[in-house]
């Protein structure tokens, strides 16, 4: 991705992320269908890391395996404010 480095389950506070890149401030998780039970536990977690300066976009597992191309769409335009 242009250079950028993203870091694979990695400890922000007390939460894992799935992946972050430190230098651009970007989280980026991957929902499976157990996140439908947890929308509230999911949206504290994103507020926290928030104010920790991360961005946080969220993509479903379903959307990788299907739209792998849109995906890496969304994330340069969120590396990038495109």
């Amino acid at each position: 991705m242009n250079g950028v480095s993203f870091r694979r389950q990695h400890a922000i506070g007390n939460f894992i992320v799935d992946f972050v890149s430190i230098k651009n401030k970007l989280v980026i998780e991957l929902d499976g269908s157990h996140h439908l039970e947890q929308a509230e536990y999911d949206t504290e977690r994103s507020k926290y890391l928030e104010t920790q300066g991360y961005k946080v976009i969220r993509f479903w597992n379903n959307q990788v395996e299907n739209d792998m191309e849109g995906v890496l769409r969304a994330i340069v335009v969120a590396l990038y404010d495109i």
